[in-house]
């Protein structure tokens, strides 16, 4: 789960991380007021959308002036904001954070994540704070520096000096980093993230350090030991499908391709995608149905595939283990029927009562085509979405 940049900062600041004074605010008029609390010479208005990059698409700016402020809230309420992490379509912004300009000497990067390689913490530092970090790890990877925490010793003052000489920081500074860091780390743990990136992390001209801007990503599976993140989340910033997935226990993921896939198990959902893309498709969504998939999972699936209007084609890929092909099968003929499925449906049937799943399906007089392998499935779903 994520949250807003406005929501981050107010959990760093309840665990001691240092971030600039803002307010929240939804209408130009609040903006303004916001702008005259804060009292600063240059306040920075910024819209707030779960995406990264909102100051190249016009969604930051500068006001030196309460009256400008509101004009720049007033600009950027309302608009649906392009940036790289939001797609073509945007994003629709409902609301600003006005906050206090700082004196910014230099612009840092800073995160904590999980690297499963090494079954370790991470802690990623580069001293190109204020650009993509994907770009910076592309083009000049020695600017980046990542410290292996374990788990059993826990993030330790020698980690913070590394990573401060990594910053180039000075010592002061670097007292700084570690009173920082440990607070960061204490909410990374304590409320089970994993993500916690600050782009930039700011050295003022004073040499404090400040979080300019925050994101918090949150483990879905351990939402329920914390009720105060969950109440956090914001619908209107998930994709309408993938929200509806959730309310009936699907997991959806949805893409940009042609031909809708509905699977059972993460990994051969995966490997799914994978074998559409060899073949020279491209999946419309991630959709894994799940072990217990039954008749009315199965079409609430097939709604929400076909919510989607690029989709071309359907690929139903069941390996019957727990669940029970002929039971998928019944669902997909009752599914296609009730729903008047138009695009083509191309169905693998394995394991658990295959053969039964399958002369279903032949004696249901729908248009399905059948497939024994993945790749034969695979092949003839792309075929069916290219008009084949």
């Amino acid at each position: 789960m994520n949250v807003h940049e406005h929501q981050a900062k107010a959990l760093f600041k309840s665990f001691g991380v240092a971030v600039p004074a803002g307010a929240l605010a939804t209408t130009p008029a609040e903006a303004e007021d916001a702008a005259k609390a804060l009292g600063t010479p240059i306040t920075v208005v910024k819209a707030q959308i779960h995406a990264g990059g909102r100051g190249k698409g016009g969604g930051v700016k500068l006001a030196k002036s309460p009256a400008e402020a509101k004009q720049h809230a007033s600009q950027i309420l309302g608009m649906t904001l392009v940036t790289h992490q939001t797609g073509p379509q945007g994003k629709l912004v409902r609301s600003v954070y006005v906050e206090a300009g700082s004196e910014i000497a230099r612009e840092l990067y800073l995160a904590l994540t999980l690297d499963r390689a090494t079954e370790n913490f991470a802690v990623i530092a580069s001293t190109e704070g204020g650009m993509n970090i994907e770009e910076v790890a592309e083009h000049t990877p020695e600017k980046i520096h990542t410290e292996l925490i374990d788990p059993v010793v826990g993030l330790q003052p020698y980690h913070c000096r590394k990573i401060a000489r990594a910053l180039k920081l000075d010592a002061p500074q670097t007292k700084k980093l570690e009173d920082f860091l440990s607070a960061l780390f204490k909410l990374y743990i304590e409320k089970d993230c994993s993500l916690v990136e600050i782009n930039p992390l700011v050295v003022t001209k004073q040499g404090d350090l400040f979080a300019l801007d925050g994101k918090l990503n949150f483990d879905d599976s351990a939402l329920y030991r914390h009720p105060d993140i969950a109440a956090l989340r914001d619908p209107e910033e998930e994709d309408p499908r993938e929200r509806a997935a959730k309310e009936i226990d699907l997991a959806y993921v949805g893409l940009d391709g042609e031909i809708g896939c509905m699977v059972n198990g993460a990994g051969l959902a995966m490997a799914t995608l994978d074998a559409i893309t060899v073949n020279g498709g491209r999946p419309a969504n991630f959709l894994d149905a799940g072990g217990g998939a039954d008749k009315e999972k199965v079409k609430e699936a097939f709604k929400l595939i076909l919510r989607d209007e690029n989709v071309k084609a359907i690929l139903v890929n069941i390996f019957g283990g727990i669940v029970r092909c002929d039971l998928i099968a019944e669902g997909v003929v009752a599914a296609a029927a009730e729903l008047a499925v138009k695009v083509p449906l191309v169905v693998r049937l394995q394991g658990t009562n295959a053969e039964e799943g399958r002369r279903i399906l032949a004696g249901s007089g729908l248009n399905i085509t059948p497939a024994e392998t993945l790749a034969e499935a695979a092949e003839k779903a792309v075929a069916a979405a290219k008009g084949k």
